[in-house]
């Protein structure tokens, strides 16, 4: 009987745990197989050979949710911190800059051995010199990246990629109050995308840049703007590369991300930080009471902070000037009102850097 009882508590205990791991493996082999038909789908892509649209199933983005991808990502941010001896410095960083191509030459500080984690590494400055700014075009791109879509919203509805869509409300959140804001708004029985339009004759317009791992992962103001306000997401961190993109709607509305909007000389303007797998962590700068990828994670919930008070009417914000960063890399949707007659001045899937012209009046 003793020896009974000796081996069939741990049998109980093994029990137990199996599901998550059966779940864990299955949801983890399964992200897997997608990486591989992302390469597929890239190499076509390479050939000039168009991909149909094939959108996931409810339970395939249910079985990728799974994944405990917020509790990787927090994993992964605590390894990046890890000090890393100095010998080892130069072959780890070297395997990373072989395999994403990092350009090291653009960097300040070019020497291997100087930064003491990964996390130093990933969040690298560059010389000045290699990304001016451009000051003839009224809105730059805030980082390094990959024109994924852009042009006017329509329907309520933003391309994510070319064929596939996302609620503009339900990326954006609730309606800020006029108080919060620094302009009046349209009234509240016209549609989401009516409302954030607050001059006549106006559009709006959208952009999304992805931040491949081996670009530059700060992010700069991409026009003259004033923060007015700020709305943290908790949510999923699935990877946001282009073949996610293309196969899980509304992938910028289950995942974290940070909301910035405030206004522009032509009404409203928004940038959003799209969080990712082991981009859990996103900084803004002047926001010190920003904390993402929290283990208090409240599916669907949401939280506000006003830079406005009575003495402070906002955070201006200078063309190019440094706003933010990611760990490894991200995406960058950029949401503005402007005239008609503003053109983007891009090309989908196209190579950008930070400085560059994304479009002007």
């Amino acid at each position: 009987t003793d020896r009974k009882k000796l081996h069939t508590a741990p049998v109980g205990q093994v029990f137990r745990l199996r599901p998550f791991h059966v779940l864990v493996a299955t949801g983890g082999g399964y992200a897997g197989y997608r990486k591989y038909e992302d390469y597929k789908l890239e190499q076509l892509e390479k050939r000039g050979i168009e991909v149909p649209v094939k959108l996931a199933s409810e339970w395939e983005v249910a079985l990728y949710k799974s994944v405990p991808t917020r509790l990787l990502s927090r994993a992964w941010g605590r390894l990046n911190q890890v000090e890393l001896p100095t010998w080892l410095r130069k072959p780890v960083y070297s395997l990373y800059i072989w395999t994403f191509g990092v350009n090291m030459k653009e960097a300040a500080v070019e020497d291997l051995h100087h930064y003491r984690n990964l996390s130093e590494f990933f969040r690298r400055k560059l010389k000045p010199q290699v990304r001016p700014v451009c000051c003839v075009h009224s809105v730059i791109s805030p980082s390094d990246g990959k024109i994924l879509n852009f042009g006017q919203v329509k329907n309520c509805e933003v391309e994510q990629v070319k064929g596939v869509t996302y609620s503009l409300e339900s990326f954006l959140g609730p309606r800020i109050s006029t108080e919060e804001m620094h302009f009046s708004q349209a009234p509240l029985g016209n549609s989401f995308q009516q409302q954030l339009v607050t001059k006549e004759g106006n559009e709006l317009y959208h952009c999304v840049i992805y931040l491949a791992p081996g670009d530059y992962h700060c992010f700069h103001s991409p026009t003259d703007w004033t923060v007015s306000h700020r709305r943290h997401f908790p949510g999923s961190l699935m990877s946001v590369n282009p073949g996610v993109a293309r196969w899980i709607k509304e992938l910028f509305c289950h995942n974290e991300r940070v909301v910035l909007t405030g206004d522009w000389k032509h009404g409203f303007f928004s940038l959003t930080a799209v969080g990712a797998t082991n981009v859990g962590s996103i900084r803004i700068y002047f926001d010190q009471d920003l904390h993402t990828n929290s283990p208090s994670y409240s599916k669907g919930s949401y939280n506000d902070f006003s830079f406005i008070s009575n003495n402070k009417e906002g955070i201006p914000m200078r063309k190019g000037e440094h706003l933010g960063e990611f760990n490894l890399g991200s995406t960058i949707v950029l949401i503005f009102e402007a005239p008609k007659d503003f053109k983007f001045n891009l090309k989908a899937g196209q190579k950008i850097r930070f400085g560059e012209a994304l479009g002007s009046l």
